[in-house]
């Protein structure tokens, strides 16, 4: 396959592909080690509590003299900030994508692209404060007056602003990448830039969005600061998103911090916590790739 290239060049087409070897082994070798982690250190918690009660408690009280360990309670409020949070990104985000795919100029594209992409860099503590001291009062003085001041709704809106980038800017590439001749085909059929986009280019870029979407959905299951500083850190079981919940990785954060004995059990629960979690993502991430194959598109 390098026959004809100087050594020099082929020398260094060599290094270049055994650095992008190691950077895949180095990618699995890293995920492999935070499952073997997780499992190990959650082996322990789970001689003490049983993986039924474990999955099936609604209560979570690992700190209380009687701790109880249903991690139900933070899986809630773990999918219920994350849910709001992709009701906000996902539909301005699309919208977005299919503006900057479709209908901006080349200028307004690579104005707006970017700075879009500068708001996954602002650190999720100023998003976490901004919730906190910005759109929960907002709400409390426009719509929701008796809102507490610790809740999942003002915390998922956050989140959904915050992972808008990660819709708009993989699914307007999934939309790019939409061959030139089917929205000519379209055009030719007498339908307008609107329908085109909406009946043409959407379809047939479905795989690239679904990717783009799933991988806000983790983004936004991972969150900490956020979560931590505006939704509060008291487990609730529910799906009420104007009250307070702790989500597993703010329940993470409360401990790790803490004075717990490194062997004790409410330490260890960090680490079933985090399994969970990872579990979690892992789901999503298979359903992302069940989704990419089953309506994959390939354009010759």
């Amino acid at each position: 396959m390098l026959e004809g290239i100087p050594a020099r060049q082929r020398a260094k087409e060599r290094a270049i592909e055994g650095l992008l070897f190691l950077a895949g082994v180095s990618s699995i070798l890293v995920t492999t080690a935070i499952a073997a982690i997780l499992i190990y250190e959650s082996s322990a918690f789970f001689r003490e509590v049983s993986v039924v009660e474990f999955l099936t408690d609604t209560m979570w009280t690992p700190l209380f003299a009687e701790p109880r360990y249903g991690i139900l309670p933070l899986l809630a409020g773990t999918v219920l900030s994350a849910s709001v949070g992709l009701l906000v990104a996902i539909p301005l985000g699309l919208t977005i994508a299919i503006y900057l795919s479709e209908f901006a100029s080349e200028r307004m594209r690579e104005t707006v692209k970017p700075v879009l992409e500068l708001l996954a860099g602002i650190p999720t503590v100023v998003f976490g404060y901004f919730a906190l001291f910005l759109v929960t009062p907002l709400l409390q003085r426009t719509v929701l007056p008796d809102l507490p001041g610790f809740n999942v709704l003002s915390a998922g809106i956050v989140i959904g602003i915050m992972i808008v980038p990660y819709v708009s800017s993989l699914a307007e590439d999934a939309m790019r990448a939409v061959p030139m001749s089917l929205r000519e085909g379209s055009f030719a059929m007498g339908a307008n830039r609107v329908e085109t986009a909406l009946k043409v280019v959407v379809p047939a870029a479905f795989s690239g969005i679904a990717a783009a979407c799933i991988l806000a959905a983790s983004r936004a299951v991972g969150e900490t600061m956020v979560v931590a500083i505006a939704a509060g850190q008291q487990p609730n079981l529910t799906l009420d998103p104007t009250q307070p919940a702790a989500t597993i990785t703010a329940y993470i954060v409360q401990v790790s911090l803490g004075d717990l004995p490194h062997a004790s059990i409410g330490y260890q629960s960090i680490f079933a916590a985090g399994l969970t979690l990872f579990v979690l993502t892992l789901l999503f991430n298979l359903a992302g790739h069940a989704l990419r194959r089953r309506f994959r598109e390939i354009y010759e």
